[in-house]
């Protein structure tokens, strides 16, 4: 059933007015489907498809024809006119309804590490001395089931970041490959056996955990549970991507990141709130073109694949899809190499947000003549984690309270949310 939130005084009078017995239904069905969207806005999902390197946005999604170091791509129109892309999107240009792109992005951040720390987490590395959670964390600290057995954030092919202060329950599942899943998920033993050998190591890490009352047992105690837990799940079976016909893995373009993005959906299908795919290779000092054609075709079959795929199974309104990188890269091309590069940029770059019941069809930000500076509505990492965090049904103003009694909020002070998406 779903999880209503209680009536009000005043919608319980207006359910009576109506007579919920008699002739006129309209105003407690309205207030009904009120609450059923409420309901929904709780149970939302996130698929974060990190691009790790940090993608050229003068070369995917905010080309500038004409001008200097345009680069070798044609923009291509879309199915929203008005709005073009890279020519090696095609596929994703035909599902720009469903799409917003962000070009406004700007957090002054240029290193691979210490971006990747700001933009999962908000917060820059090392800021307070502590280790601040992830969004996937977030995510399953916020809307993961407690009771559910698969782990409420899983990682696939991704340097992923884990929970920090919010402890091991909420630190993710890491997938390193998608074809093998996750292994070792069958007992060697029939189950009587196992759930022996379960029982009596239950028993002796009670007694130790008894004994020695540390952060380090209550961590191991944390996982080896979810393990025995994932174990006896049936949810389990969705890490098999054997139970998907050819023709299925061949449509998100079976690559190793398209298989992610296939799992990423059957996750996201049996119930798990956080979903990280990783696509590595971005950072392209030399060689740029070459390797930015081919990581876009890539994302361009996988990423049109499950959008249509969630929106076929009516799940592309309750998930929202992220693609980014942690920078850009510099609107001038390099000549250090045999090939042209790029270098890093965090000046001025693009992001893209999908489905989530987003307002999709429409660009955000705007970049000068060569990308290089945004001229209109900028967007920081605390803009982007909050409007994330708002469209997700999460409050990002919300206060955590680390391990060692420490108030950190969600998304720091200075936030402002996108509202166009909204």
């Amino acid at each position: 059933m779903r999880d209503f939130a209680p009536l009000s005084r005043r919608e319980f009078c207006q359910l009576t007015a109506a007579g919920i017995t008699g002739l006129s239904l309209s105003g407690w069905l309205d207030i009904l489907a009120l609450r059923a969207a409420q309901g929904q806005l709780k149970h939302k999902a996130c698929i974060l498809l990190w691009m790790d390197g940090g993608p050229s946005h003068k070369d995917t999604f905010d080309l500038k024809p004409g001008t200097r170091y345009a680069g070798e791509f044609k923009p291509i129109s879309t199915s929203v006119p008005g709005i073009q892309i890279s020519e090696h999107f095609p596929k994703l240009a035909k599902l720009m309804q469903h799409v917003a792109i962000l070009r406004g992005m700007n957090t002054g951040v240029s290193d691979h590490n210490r971006a990747r720390y700001y933009m999962h987490t908000g917060y820059r590395e090392g800021q307070g001395g502590v280790i601040h959670p992830s969004l996937g964390s977030i995510v399953s600290h916020e809307l993961g089931r407690p009771e559910f057995p698969l782990p409420n954030f899983v990682a696939i092919s991704a340097r992923v970041l884990g929970a920090g202060y919010l402890g091991p329950r909420h630190e993710p599942l890491v997938v390193l490959d998608p074809n093998r899943g996750v292994e070792n998920l069958r007992a060697s033993v029939a189950d009587d056996r196992f759930n022996d050998r379960i029982s009596l190591l239950e028993e002796l890490e009670q007694g130790f955990y008894r004994t020695y009352r540390t952060p380090a047992a209550q961590a191991h105690h944390t996982m080896y549970a979810r393990a025995v837990e994932l174990m006896r799940s049936k949810e389990a079976k969705a890490f098999d991507l054997s139970q998907e016909p050819a023709s299925v893995r061949q449509r998100y373009g079976g690559t190793r990141f398209g298989d992610g993005c296939l799992l990423a959906r059957r996750l996201i299908e049996v119930g798990v709130k956080f979903v990280e795919v990783g696509l590595g290779g971005w950072d392209t000092h030399q060689n740029n073109f070459p390797r930015v054609r081919e990581l876009s075709a890539q994302v361009d079959s996988a990423l049109s694949a499950l959008i249509e795929d969630l929106h076929q199974r009516g799940l592309l309104d309750s998930t929202l899809i992220i693609w980014m990188g942690e920078f850009g890269r510099t609107p001038h091309i390099n000549n250090r190499g045999p090939q042209p590069g790029r270098d890093h940029w965090s000046r001025a770059w693009s992001t893209l947000l999908i489905g989530g019941g987003i307002k999709g069809g429409q660009v955000i930000g705007k970049t000068d003549a060569e990308g290089a500076t945004v001229v209109e509505r900028p967007i920081s990492a605390l803009d982007f984690l909050a409007t994330v965090c708002t469209i997700l049904g999460i409050d990002y103003t919300k206060q955590y309270t680390t391990p060692r009694g420490r108030p950190i909020r969600i998304v720091d002070r200075g936030a402002n949310p996108i509202k166009e998406l909204l």
